[in-house]
């Protein structure tokens, strides 16, 4: 009797125990579940509050997980960072001017990222010969100076959307496109061969096909304007009827996208139209400009159309505005007097801020707020190339790959 007393005491103790440990158990289980607990967010919030990063932490976050990764890569997505993304200025440099130019770590090569280093001449692996890709961003009057770690041989010889066309130092008469901030790139296949002043690249989306268009503008010796376009991805360029013959006269300014379609300045002065080539039909158009154009005037995209901006007078700037190529006439936006503007060239409008930043005679830039009317000296920072090759650009995740196209989500 005894003994089965003591026995069930026993089996009660352990089974006592046993009750305990598992409640603990569960207690632990609940907590930890509860400190890992996130809540749940839809995805339309999740994306609104990537869209608003900044592109470096944008560019770690994808990688958070296969939801965020596949989020950031949908068209949709890139198609609204880009709406969200202001106009910088792109150019190259050559690097810290000391006699052995010193790389930074994990530098992106774009030549030797396309060829096997053995394969490339040994003057091109010099370091000086690298040129730096690197952008300036303008805000309120400052500046300030942003690069991809990144460097290539060749010049960048036309912009669109986040993607820039590098001359390929590799083939002759070759071209490189590149997203700077992704790291994508593809050498394209050559096309017709000319010397630089006598031919025309230009970049541009086709918004009805969704695809990228690279349209090469060329010169003979019989003075005939030739034209091939490549769509990115493709492997061969296709011949298309250019432009008749006396419209063009040089190929010194850089063709402008906007409106849907390419506009090129086809004189270096006293220019009485533009010529522009619809991307959708791939048909060139002569438009009359409100006035001649002359060696200080230019075309820009402002806002998703054509402006022209012409100087009137010593201090006079007027802007006109084109919303379409057909039926719609040049409307003037905008008048600038403030002192002497004659060497005011216009460089690029920003995106964002609706600012127009000119460049004047001695390389200084200077930004105007059209709301405020005010026009401001650029503070500059050290190390920005005064002269050479400077090109409105955006900072994107663009690329000519067609992406999945995920869902839609709210502003």
């Amino acid at each position: 009797m005894m003994a089965k007393l003591v026995a069930d005491k026993t089996t009660g103790l352990v089974k006592l125990v046993e009750e305990r440990a598992l409640s603990r158990k569960e207690e632990e289980k609940k907590k930890k579940q509860k400190e890992n607990h996130v809540a749940y967010l839809p995805k339309d919030c999740v994306a609104n509050i990537l869209v608003r990063l900044p592109l470096e932490s944008l560019q770690r976050s994808r990688f958070v997980c296969k939801l965020w990764y596949k989020m950031v890569n949908s068209s949709i997505f890139i198609d609204a960072h880009l709406c969200r993304s202001e106009t910088v200025l792109i150019f190259l440099t050559k690097g810290p001017m000391t006699s052995i130019p010193q790389e930074k770590p994990n530098t992106f090569s774009v030549e030797a990222n396309l060829f096997q280093p053995q394969f490339l001449p040994l003057f091109l692996m010099d370091p000086k010969s690298k040129y730096y890709i690197q952008f300036m961003e303008i805000n309120d009057g400052k500046c300030k100076m942003g690069e991809f770690n990144a460097t290539c041989l060749g010049n960048i010889r036309a912009t669109c959307n986040g993607l820039i066309l590098l001359d390929n130092k590799m083939k002759k008469g070759g071209v490189i496109v590149m997203n700077p901030v992704t790291r994508k790139l593809i050498a394209l296949p050559v096309g017709t061969s000319f010397p630089p002043h006598n031919e025309s690249y230009g970049l541009a989306f086709c918004n009805s096909t969704r695809e990228y268009k690279l349209v090469h503008l060329f010169r003979d010796e019989m003075h005939y304007i030739g034209c091939e376009i490549l769509i990115l991805g493709t492997r061969s360029w296709r011949v298309v009827d250019g432009p008749y013959l006396g419209l063009f006269s040089w190929f010194g300014y850089n063709p402008v996208f906007a409106i849907g379609a390419l506009h090129w300045v086809p004189d270096v002065d006293r220019s009485e139209y533009i010529v522009s080539m619809t991307m959708d039909n791939e048909k060139f158009h002569k438009i009359p400009l409100p006035k001649s154009s002359r060696s200080r005037d230019r075309i820009v995209e402002m806002g998703g159309l054509l402006c022209f901006v012409t100087h009137e007078e010593t201090n006079q700037i007027d802007v006109w505005i084109l919303r379409s190529l057909f039926g719609e006439d040049w409307i003037k936006q905008h008048t600038i007097k403030l002192g002497c503007l004659k060497n005011m060239v216009p460089l690029y409008c920003s995106r964002i801020m609706g600012e127009m930043i000119f460049k004047d005679k001695k390389g200084f830039l200077c930004a105007y707020d059209f709301q405020s009317q005010v026009m401001k000296t650029v503070e500059m920072e050290v190390g920005f190339p005064i002269n050479g090759c400077h090109l409105p650009h955006v900072n994107s995740l663009v690329s000519w790959q067609i992406e999945q196209k995920g869902e839609d989500f709210g502003d």
